[in-house]
C-alpha cells in the first residue's frame, strides 16, 4: 500500500496487524510493525500525527533483544533524524554503528545502502563532495551485482546532486537522464516526483527554460494523482479509532482487575486465619533454624574472605601480566633501534674505519693514489652515518611530535606504507573530530597501536585495502581498523598470542579502553577500539 501510495489504507491495515501480534505476545512482529508505521507515517508530507512513539517502542525492543538487524535499523533511524538537523557527527557516528551490527550477519545490500546514507550526509550536510562521491561510487557495483533498478536509479539521483553540489551541472544532468532510464516498480511515484523536482532544478540552474517546462509538466501531471490531504484525513481517523480501542481495551483490563483484586482480598483473608494458626508452630521451627543459619553464616563468611583473597591474588596476577606486556613492547622498540644501528649505522662505519686505517697506513706512501678521493669517499660515509643517527632518532617518536601531532602522523605513516614498492596496499584514513591535540604520551601510545595493528595486516592478512576511521565522540575516541585481507580463526589467539594483539589488547586496558576483534576467514578484520580521551 505504501509503494501504491495509499498511504491511509496501509496504516489501517498496520494497526490491524499491531493489534493482533500483540494479542499473541509476538514481540518481534509487533517491533516489525512499529518499524513500518514509522516508515509510512516519515513519507506522509503534513501529517499532525507524531510518528515518535512508534520508533521509540522499536528502539526498545531492538536494544533489549540484541539482535544485529534490529539494531541496525534502530541506529540508522537515529541517524537519519540527526541528518534532518545538519548534526553530521552524530549521523556518522550511528550509521557507522548500523554498518557495524550488518557486518555481523554479513548483510552486503543493507550496508551498501547504509554507506550511500553516509554519502548522502556528506554531500548535503558539509558540502564534502569527494567523501560523497567515494561511497556512492563504493556502493553502485552492489546494486548493479544484485540487479536492483530501484536502489540503481537512487544512486544515479544521489551522484547527480553531488555533481550539482561541485558546479558540475552538465554531469549532474546526465545522471539525472540515467534516472528517467530506469524503470522503477510500478507504483513507486513519490520517488519518480523526487527525480522530476530534482530535474527541473537542475535545468533552471543552466536557463534551459524549455526543458525546465517540461518537467514542471510532469511534475503536475504526476502531483495530480497524489491526494495527501484526503490520506491525511484518513490516517487521523484510523488512529483515532486506533487509540479509542486501545483505551477501550484498557478500561475492560481495569475493571477485571478490579475483580481480581476483590477476589485476591478474599483470599488474603482466609490466607491469613492459616497463617496465624502456622505462626505458633513456625516460631518454634525458627528458634532451630536460627541457630543452624548462624552457623552457616559463619563458614559462609569464610568463604568469602577466601575468595576476595582469590579475587586480589588474580588482579595481581593481572596486573603483572599488563606490565609483562607493556615491558615486552619496549623490548621490541629496543631491538628494533639496536637493528637498525646494527644494520644500518653499523655498516657504515666499519667502512669509514677501513678507509681511515687505509689513510692513516700509507700517509707517508708517495706511491699510493687517489688520495683525494679517498678523503671525499670518506667524508661522503660519515655525513650517510650522521643522516641514519638522525633518521633513527627522528623516528622514535615516528612522526609524533609537538608540531604535528596524531592525525598527521598516522597520515605520513599511511603514505609512506601506500607507495612502499611491492605492498600493492592502499590504507584511507578517516577522521572526524580531532581539531585538537591530545597529550603527547597518548598520541604516541595510540599511533604505537596503529602501526603495529597495520604492521600485523602486512605480514599476515594479504590485504589490498585497510581502511582506519577516529572518531571523537563525547570525549571517547573511536578507532576502527578495516582490511579486506584472508582473515583468521579468532579462537587461536591464546596459542599464537595474536600475532602481538595480546600485547596490543593489554596496552588499550592500560589505557583504560576497550579491544573488540571481528574476523572471519575469507573475510577479512575488523578491530575496533575505545580510549577515553
Amino acid at each position: 500500500m505504501k509503494k501504491k501510495d495509499e498511504h491511509d489504507e496501509g496504516f489501517k491495515e498496520l494497526l490491524s496487524a499491531k493489534k493482533y501480534f500483540k494479542s499473541i505476545d509476538s514481540l518481534e512482529y509487533v517491533a516489525d510493525t512499529n518499524y513500518e508505521i514509522y516508515e509510512l507515517l516519515t513519507h506522509q508530507k503534513h501529517l499532525v500525527i507524531n510518528s515518535t512513539p512508534f520508533l521509540d517502542e522499536y528502539i526498545d525492543y531492538a536494544s533489549k533483544s540484541q539482535k544485529p538487524l534490529f539494531l541496525a535499523r534502530a541506529n540508522s533511524k537515529i541517524a537519519d533524524i540527526h541528518s534532518d538537523i545538519n548534526d553530521l557527527k552524530n549521523t556518522l557516528y550511528f550509521y557507522r554503528k548500523s554498518v557495524y551490527e550488518l557486518q555481523k550477519i554479513n548483510d552486503s545490500l543493507r550496508i551498501a545502502l547504509i554507506e550511500m546514507n553516509i554519502g548522502t550526509a556528506f554531500n548535503t550536510i558539509e558540502k564534502n563532495t569527494d567523501s560523497a562521491f567515494y561511497y556512492f561510487k563504493k556502493t553502485l557495483p552492489v546494486f548493479k551485482k544484485l540487479n536492483l533498478p530501484q536502489f540503481i536509479s537512487i544512486n544515479y539521483n544521489n551522484q547527480a546532486r553531488t555533481y550539482e553540489t561541485a558546479g558540475d551541472y552538465a554531469t549532474a544532468i546526465s545522471y539525472y537522464q540515467k534516472t528517467n532510464n530506469i524503470n522503477l516498480q510500478e507504483y513507486d511515484i513519490k520517488t519518480r516526483v523526487v527525480y522530476y523536482e530534482n530535474q527541473l532544478n537542475a535545468y533552471k540552474k543552466v536557463q534551459d527554460f524549455e526543458k525546465a517546462f517540461i518537467y514542471a509538466q510532469k511534475l503536475i501531471q504526476i502531483k495530480d494523482s497524489i491526494d495527501n490531504q484526503a490520506q491525511n484525513k484518513a490516517i487521523v481517523e484510523a488512529e483515532n479509532k486506533y487509540r479509542a480501542a486501545e483505551k477501550e481495551k484498557e478500561n475492560l483490563q481495569l475493571k477485571n482487575d478490579n475483580l481480581e483484586i476483590q477476589s485476591q482480598r478474599i483470599q488474603n483473608r482466609n490466607l491469613l486465619i492459616g497463617a496465624l494458626l502456622l505462626l505458633f508452630f513456625g516460631a518454634i521451627t525458627a528458634f532451630l533454624i536460627h541457630k543452624n543459619t548462624k552457623r552457616k553464616q559463619r563458614i559462609a563468611e569464610q568463604e568469602r574472605e577466601i575468595e576476595i583473597q582469590k579475587t586480589e591474588k588474580l588482579l595481581k596476577e593481572q596486573e603483572l601480566t599488563a606490565i609483562d606486556a607493556m615491558i615486552s613492547g619496549q623490548e621490541k622498540e629496543r631491538q628494533r633501534i639496536a637493528n637498525d644501528l646494527h644494520d644500518n649505522l653499523g655498516s657504515s662505519l666499519a667502512t669509514v674505519k677501513l678507509h681511515f686505517d687505509h689513510l692513516k697506513n700509507n700517509k707517508n706512501n708517495p706511491k699510493i693514489e687517489n688520495i683525494e678521493e679517498l678523503y671525499i669517499k670518506t667524508d661522503n660515509l660519515l655525513n650517510e652515518a650522521y643522516q641514519k643517527v638522525r633518521a633513527i632518532a627522528h623516528e622514535k617518536n615516528s612522526g609524533v611530535m609537538a608540531n604535528q601531532g596524531l592525525l598527521p602522523a598516522i597520515k605520513n605513516l599511511a603514505k609512506k606504507v601506500s607507495n612502499r614498492n611491492g605492498t600493492g596496499l592502499h590504507i584511507e584514513i578517516q577522521e572526524y573530530g580531532l581539531d585538537e591535540r591530545l597529550d603527547n604520551a597518548l598520541e604516541i601510545s595510540i599511533f604505537r597501536i596503529i602501526q603495529e595493528l597495520i604492521t600485523n595486516t602486512i605480514k599476515h592478512a594479504h590485504a589490498t585495502e585497510i581502511n582506519i576511521s577516529l572518531t571523537n565522540h563525547d570525549a571517547l575516541l573511536n578507532i576502527i581498523v578495516e582490511d579486506n585481507g584472508k582473515g583468521f580463526d579468532a579462537t587461536i589467539l591464546p596459542e599464537k598470542d595474536g600475532m602481538g594483539l595480546k600485547s596490543i589488547e593489554k596496552r588499550i586496558e592500560h589505557l583504560e579502553g576497550t579491544f573488540e576483534i571481528d574476523t572471519t576467514i575469507g573475510k577479512g578484520t575488523n578491530i575496533i577500539i575505545n580510549i577515553p580521551i
